[in-house]
């Protein structure tokens, strides 16, 4: 069985309007987020045989965050074609995967990432209401890369900081 485990990249800040888009940095939120959600995934104990991200600062920084919880580096392999990418070129690069690799964590930006899960998954529930940032969903897909495709994959799991953490939630900074 694969399984595709999509995160979107922790709360970023526009503190500094000189900055492109594209090295924003995490806010004191979303560095606190991306550790919440690294605790979570050691103890659920997940684990991934390849790690793709997005090159950009807020999606580096947030692995770094991620890594601090979880216990271990993730060490990802960068792929420009993440940045800011819709969910058909994500489901592209999901069909493209190497057929070795079982359980790969995609690290990368809304809306793709939230599109993705929602054309994938067979009963989206809760991702349908809102994919806030750091949020993590993990889905099966089936016997092969391939097989991605609209509905089939089963949600196994959706969760967002403030599930983990109320102080987390939208309205608190």
């Amino acid at each position: 069985m694969k399984t595709l485990t999509l995160l979107r990249h922790a709360k970023s800040g526009w503190d500094d309007m000189n900055l492109r888009d594209f090295d924003r940095r995490l806010n004191g939120k979303g560095k606190r987020a991306a550790a919440t959600v690294g605790r979570h995934m050691r103890a659920c104990g997940l684990v991934f045989d390849h790690v793709v991200a997005s090159p950009a600062v807020r999606v580096a920084e947030t692995l770094d965050g991620v890594a601090s919880g979880y216990g271990r580096s993730l060490s990802p392999g960068w792929d420009k074609r993440l940045y800011l990418a819709s969910a058909a070129t994500l489901l592209d690069i999901v069909r493209d995967l190497p057929p070795e690799h079982a359980r790969v964590l995609l690290v990368g930006h809304n809306p793709g990432l939230e599109d993705l899960t929602l054309l994938l998954a067979a009963d989206p529930g809760e991702a349908e209401d809102k994919y806030p940032t750091a949020t993590l969903a993990e889905l099966a897909i089936g016997e092969s890369w391939a097989d991605a495709a609209r509905g089939k994959a089963e949600l196994v799991r959706f969760v967002r900081p403030r599930d983990l953490d109320p102080a987390l939630g939208p309205d608190n900074d």
